[in-house]
């Protein structure tokens, strides 16, 4: 299969932010997702965001896992540092990168299977750690990459594409991050722009563990069951000589509503999720009254938007370590090897 390249030269007229540079500057490859896939709004919100904020791409350090929403990091900042993970191990490499050079933007990328299952360990002591990062997790509810297996944070009840019926609770990655003592806690929606970039903004000029939820609705594995269109009933009507798959272009899934109201968002499948955006006089300093909130709206079946809780105050890794003020990477042999004295000295300090 080829994709065409975009074009590297720009038109002159483009407007340019503070730092000199344009909107496509901060783009990355053309996205192989499938047309309509959330996960694409996010990227786009993540550009927009970096853009408005005359963020300089090379100072910025992507990293993500494995899964369709850990692919997104190569769709953005095409002139930043990236690593991509072995599966659900973001946290831990993002953190000793930070350890190394905590002057760069960290943004790490990661699903709800690659966070809420085989790295929910890893996610969890970033958080209580309070590493300086941005952790932004897709959130579909599947395993996309592996053909649409519920993932850990699917709701119980809920039908798979081949009909399954989830029984198990889901994990709620926004409730743990408050017990974890994450200080910025905020959830979104894929679709809702109007509020999703000004949350990535304000999560990317937090000092500490920053936590952002963003549902994004899987355009692939919500095809109902019983369909004459869905991928099922057209293999099992096939007598084709090989096997393919067609994944048909969507609409993206948009909205924009006012805060304090719930606004019902029907699903491609025709689900729907009912999203409450918080109020603007909401009280979000508070941790108690946020996971007191979220367990209220959750009762109702709503699903709360919004930024939840910050502490602008709250002491980042470097801080607790009480780390060099001069990035480690950048510390030169003198600096690393003070010599015998320093060393005898250092090690009577410890007996």
């Amino acid at each position: 299969m080829t994709y065409l390249a975009k074009p590297k030269i720009h038109h002159p007229s483009l407007q340019r932010n503070a730092v000199g540079f344009t909107r496509r500057d901060y783009e990355g490859a053309i996205s192989t997702l499938c047309a309509g896939c959330g996960h694409d709004s996010i990227s786009a919100a993540i550009i927009q965001a970096c853009w408005e904020l005359d963020i300089q791409p090379h100072r910025v350090a992507k990293l993500s896992g494995i899964g369709c929403s850990s692919k997104t990091p190569t769709y953005f900042l095409s002139a930043s540092h990236g690593f991509n993970t072995v599966h659900g191990r973001m946290p831990s490499v993002l953190t000793g990168a930070n350890l190394a050079n905590h002057e760069l933007l960290y943004l790490g990328v990661s699903g709800d299977g690659d966070s809420a299952s085989i790295g929910i360990g890893q996610f969890v002591h970033a958080m209580r750690r309070g590493v300086n990062m941005v952790y932004i997790v897709e959130n579909n509810g599947v395993y996309g990459l592996t053909k649409g297996q519920f993932s850990a944070t699917a709701d119980q009840g809920s039908r798979s594409k081949k009909g399954a019926i989830n029984t198990d609770a889901p994990v709620d990655m926004v409730g743990m991050a408050l017990q974890l003592g994450a200080s910025f806690v905020a959830r979104s929606f894929s679709g809702d722009k109007a509020q999703l970039v000004p949350l990535l903004k304000a999560a990317m000029r937090h000092k500490g563990a920053a936590f952002l939820d963003v549902l994004s609705p899987c355009v692939t594995f919500n095809n109902h069951p019983g369909s004459t269109k869905s991928y099922d009933y057209i293999r099992d009507h096939n007598q084709a000589l090989c096997r393919m798959d067609f994944i048909s272009g969507r609409e993206e899934i948009t909205v924009d509503y006012p805060a304090g109201t719930v606004r019902e968002v029907e699903q491609h499948d025709g689900s729907i999720l009912r999203l409450h955006k918080v109020p603007d006089d909401y009280d979000n300093s508070d941790r108690v009254v946020a996971m007191n909130y979220l367990q209220a709206h959750q009762a109702r079946g709503e699903i709360v938007t919004g930024l939840l809780y910050v502490d602008p105050q709250a002491p980042d890794l470097h801080a607790q370590l009480k780390t060099s003020t001069v990035p480690l990477n950048h510390l030169d042999e003198a600096a690393l090897c003070p010599g015998t004295a320093v060393l005898d000295k250092i090690n009577a300090a410890l007996r």
